[in-house]
């Protein structure tokens, strides 16, 4: 009995020195910033995806209140894409996360910083509609 109370003393200190060394080496490892920026990216992706339209056009329209006067691809409703399309062509450049910020020319979300997709108008009309924007 007495060597069996010994064994799993000893088998239970080696299980935690292998604990503490794991949470050792662990603790000393730098932190990949870009693994962080990824996570964060994706949290906000992931944010912005469980917000119902309605909340992020109000998120978006009290938090850059400014800038979207200065900036005139964030638009407000109701959304007007045939003005948008000012060179006719039945195309704009649509952000994928932000639907509001339309412009009749390539760029980036002001909001985001994200690469605007080029769409035709059908597309943005529905990509708008299907998340709670008016359209004109």
């Amino acid at each position: 009995m007495y060597n069996l109370n010994k064994a799993a003393i000893k088998l239970i200190g080696f299980f935690v020195t292998v604990l503490l060394l794991t949470v050792a080496t662990y603790g000393q490892e730098k932190t990949d910033t870009t693994k962080m920026n990824h996570m964060k990216h994706n949290s906000m992706k992931m944010n912005h995806s469980m917000m119902d339209s309605t909340d992020h056009s109000k998120m978006m329209n009290h938090s850059m209140m400014d800038s979207t006067k200065q900036n005139s691809i964030v638009r407000e409703e109701p959304i007007d894409l045939k003005a948008i399309d000012e060179n006719g062509d039945g195309k704009v450049f649509q952000d994928m996360m932000d639907w509001n910020v339309i412009s009749d020319k390539a760029g980036e979300c002001p909001l985001c910083g994200m690469k605007l997709k080029e769409v035709s108008l059908n597309e943005a009309k529905v990509n708008l509609i299907s998340n709670g924007f008016e359209v004109k």
